[in-house]
């Protein structure tokens, strides 16, 4: 039994374009019509999930999906530092900075860790059902991140070096008990 499960990262937002961390924002109008015109790219689900931020439920809708919110699926939480750019707290906290970019259990801003997030992560992946079953579901790329690193049995330091952009989707299979990457990076109206 092979179950299909593609992450699709919302459209962009102004936190986005700014380089800020994100807080519960809307998409921006570009993000807002790329998302539409790629309405209908995804079809023949089984389950459509997304995280609980506006900017899922959004993307969701946008693209003609009628997805639930999943707690799981929720961005990484930044607590004190939603709304900030590096560039705001590097004169004000660059050795905080430093330790949250190289420990991934540190959490400076009063948020979740990268390991809490990447646990969470991986205990939705192997909670998913077993199978056959294609699922979709929009979150965000720290979400994808820590998928990609589960899947790859690869170690959290590499989560900075993965660069997922707006609207791309990642694709993975699970079969003989075990997760595949088979496909990342695609825009989401490119395949």
């Amino acid at each position: 039994m092979t179950v299909r499960l593609v992450l699709v990262s919302h459209a962009s937002t102004s936190a986005t374009r700014e380089a800020r961390f994100p807080g519960d924002e809307s998409l921006d109008a570009r993000g807002a019509d790329i998302a539409a015109s790629a309405r209908g790219s995804l079809r023949r689900f089984d389950a459509v999930l997304r995280g609980p931020e506006a900017r899922c439920a959004q993307t969701a809708a946008a693209l003609g999906l009628e997805a639930v919110a999943h707690p799981s699926l929720a961005d990484l939480d930044l607590g004190a530092w939603r709304g900030r750019t590096l560039a705001d707290l590097e004169p004000e906290r660059p050795s905080d900075l430093l330790t949250w970019l190289s420990d991934p259990e540190a959490t400076p801003h009063g948020g979740e860790s990268l390991a809490v997030l990447a646990s969470r992560v991986s205990a939705w992946l192997d909670g998913l059902p077993s199978g056959p079953s294609r699922i979709a579901a929009v979150t965000h790329p720290a979400v994808v991140r820590a998928a990609v690193l589960h899947t790859l049995g690869a170690p959290l330091a590499g989560f900075w070096r993965l660069d997922v952009a707006p609207l791309t989707q990642t694709w993975f299979s699970h079969h003989t008990g075990r997760w595949q990457l088979r496909e990342t990076g695609h825009a989401l109206n490119s395949l």
